[in-house]
């Protein structure tokens, strides 16, 4: 009964939120920038890799939401409509880069003094200050294999990677935010763990003793969520 009274009080809550977007209230458009920014440019900055086409798209993310948020009559969660939004102006943003700008740039992130970088952020947050300086750069160094293999996996599995195992959604709001059936999202992550696991493992039998990465089990160390933490490749089949 208690989950049950809490969810229905998170809907009211986030009922009252959308009537206070819809009526134009500054202070509810504030938090819902504070609420969504960084994760919605995260997960955009995963999709397209460019810090500054990432930062790009953010704003036109929360330009739809704005000028949307009169169509939005709680089908789904805000949360999910969002993300929604997110992912479909990601792949707008990647379709149009390589059609215009492929053939310019390269296609690894370009790290900018104007722009957040999330790779950095992330492993900050993850990093144990107590670590030496060679376990620092450890951490950084695995965090950005596992991201670089992650983004060379195939749609539809590393969105669906990156919605569970690193935005930590629940199957449920997946399903909602790809609009596909608990089925399908179950049967994409145990696919996309695997392709991942299978394109982690040279990196990690090369450099995993150097790292620290396989101890003591090559297999155990493989066989977890996705997640570039402390010197610890997690991959789960």
């Amino acid at each position: 009964m208690g989950d049950f009274a809490s969810a229905i009080g998170i809907r009211a809550e986030e009922a009252a939120i959308v009537a206070d977007l819809k009526a134009g209230s500054e202070e509810a458009y504030a938090w819902l920038i504070g609420e969504f920014q960084r994760p919605v440019y995260g997960l955009i900055y995963r999709m397209v890799s460019d810090p500054a086409d990432a930062a790009d798209t953010t704003q036109d993310v929360f330009l739809k939401v704005f000028r949307g948020m009169k169509n939005f009559h709680g089908e789904s969660s805000l949360k999910t409509w969002i993300y929604r939004i997110a992912l479909h102006e990601a792949a707008n943003r990647k379709r149009w880069w390589f059609r215009h700008k492929a053939h310019e740039a390269s296609i690894e992130p370009v790290e900018s003094a104007d722009s957040p970088n999330l790779e950095s952020a992330i492993s900050e947050a993850l990093t144990d200050h107590n670590d030496s300086p060679f376990d620092n750069v450890a951490h950084l160094e695995v965090q950005r294999r596992v991201d670089a293999e992650l983004r060379r996996l195939p749609e539809p599995y590393r969105t669906t990677l990156i919605l569970r195992d690193l935005e930590d959604m629940s199957y449920e709001e997946i399903a909602e935010v790809l609009q596909i059936s608990l089925g399908t999202v179950k049967s994409r992550l145990t696919r996309g763990r695997q392709l991942l696991k299978e394109r982690l493992a040279p990196y990690v039998r090369a450099v995993g003793a150097e790292l620290g990465l396989v101890s003591p089990d090559e297999e155990q160390v493989l066989n977890a969520p996705v997640a570039g933490v402390g010197r610890r490749v997690e991959v789960m089949p």
